[in-house]
């Protein structure tokens, strides 16, 4: 009898136990959750930036720790969770968890902050030119690009805003079909979209929208964009002085993780010699005078993201490149076709634009040869006797095919472009070349008192 006391009580003491650490887990399991569970909560359009300040007041972890917790908030469904999270990030380039949880309008930090001022003293007239604002997309995500759509008609005074043309270059998402049709008719008026029948890639997509523009200038935008506060204003301005200026926003960051707004340094565009973009540091004296860091920026190239032309402009000077195919190196084709042809570039501080730096898979074959030949084309239409420089970066290219240039040629010859030689002297003479022209070396042995061959 005792034994089966003893037993009855070891029994019931284990399945005490056993219930009290199931008790406990699911207790600890519910107080790591509610933060998680808050963040999940759908919020208000007309909310939304009230709430994400209130959130990021709050909070003492930083942003990408959240991220990490929304990820790894439950060992449960840690399975579940992050396979899903990095098949979406490979196929949207950004954290797509996050942009649903943001929904389709949030308010993003006046990045002026620190000029403040400066860009307040700036007057801009009332009868500005109007814009058409060119949106490309390819499988873009759906509330990054509704973000980018409510940004610019929250964001841009109606009466410079002549219309949004959206080209959706062949999406197969299916969000971006009714979905996406329903939920522009809440811009009712304002937005044209236009669906391409195959696929034609950013560059010759914006030569569509632009093609359907009526606005005076034209803005092109990625898709995956926030516009910040006065933000066309600066470029319709700088055009209306100069039609053969083209402008630039500065381009603040959007984290691709966290989707954190990061106000960017007063920065230029340049390139190397294997024609890959990169940020330059601006220098001091160009930010003297009274206008200090609100003053244009003269930029030796774009980041093509981003930027204002004028209509009649675009069209004389050539457009794009119709036989570049997808997208890479057409900003620098443009650049070069700016500042040798006539015009001028440049970045302005009190414009400002967040973008998202999306990962995308660089050694994807299709992305790879179109780039490869986009940027041949530039080479042997702009570089004239420097173009050595250029296979000395990516030898692997030298023999490589990239069609027809003719047109492109005789487009340069029509506009009476300087040579690359002028580009170099007069606008990026930060550019050393790696190998010396014929007349360069002469030059360099006369310099040295040598004897000239």
């Amino acid at each position: 009898m005792k034994t089966i006391i003893a037993q009855c009580l070891l029994c019931g003491s284990m399945a005490f136990g056993l219930w009290t650490a199931v008790l406990m887990a699911y207790s600890h399991y519910n107080q790591e959750n509610k933060p998680l569970k808050k963040t999940q909560e759908p919020i208000k359009a007309r909310s939304l930036g009230k709430n994400v300040y209130q959130q990021n007041r709050d909070s003492k972890e930083t942003s990408k720790q959240k991220v990490i917790n929304v990820l790894t908030a439950t060992r449960f469904n840690e399975s579940t969770i992050l396979p899903e999270f990095h098949q979406e990030f490979k196929q949207y380039g950004l954290n797509a968890v996050i942009s649903r949880r943001l929904g389709m309008v949030r308010e993003v930090p006046d990045s002026r902050d620190k000029m403040y001022v400066l860009c307040h003293q700036k007057h801009y007239p009332f009868n500005l030119p109007t814009a058409s604002i060119i949106i490309c997309f390819h499988n873009e995500e759906f509330h990054t690009l509704l973000r980018t759509v409510s940004s610019v008609m929250n964001l841009t005074p109606h009466h410079f805003l002549e219309e949004i043309i959206l080209v959706d270059d062949m999406s197969e998402i299916d969000d971006l079909k009714e979905i996406l049709d329903y939920q522009l008719e809440l811009f009712r008026g304002k937005i044209k979209l236009i669906r391409n029948k195959r696929r034609e890639g950013l560059i010759r997509s914006r030569m569509i929208g632009a093609s359907r523009a009526s606005g005076d200038i034209l803005v092109f935008l990625d898709s995956h964009c926030e516009v910040n506060k006065v933000w066309l204003e600066p470029l319709l301005h700088a055009i209306a002085k100069d039609h053969k200026t083209v402008v630039c926003p500065l381009m603040d960051v959007i984290d691709e993780t966290t989707l954190d707004y990061i106000a960017a340094p007063i920065v230029r565009g340049a390139f190397d010699w294997d024609l890959g973009f990169r940020w330059d540091s601006v220098f001091s004296y160009e930010l003297d005078g009274p206008e200090g860091q609100s003053k244009p920026i003269r930029s030796p190239a774009m980041a093509g993201q981003i930027f204002a032309i004028d209509r009649h402009y675009f069209n004389e000077l050539g457009q794009y490149d119709k036989d570049m195919d997808l997208w890479g190196g057409e900003n620098v084709e443009l650049s070069l076709r700016i500042w040798m042809c006539g015009g001028q570039l440049f970045i302005l501080p009190c414009s400002r634009v967040g973008h998202v730096t999306k990962i995308h898979d660089s050694n994807d074959p299709a992305f790879k040869k179109a780039l490869s030949q986009n940027l041949l084309r530039v080479v042997h239409t702009w570089l004239d006797e420097y173009k050595d420089n250029f296979f000395l970066q990516r030898p692997h290219l030298k023999y490589v095919s990239y069609g027809n240039i003719s047109e492109r040629v005789e487009l340069r010859k029509r506009l009476g472009c300087k040579s690359f030689q002028w580009y170099l002297d007069n606008i990026f003479p930060e550019l050393e070349p790696i190998v010396h022209t014929d007349e360069e070396e002469k030059n360099h042995l006369l310099i040295k008192g040598e004897k000239v061959p």
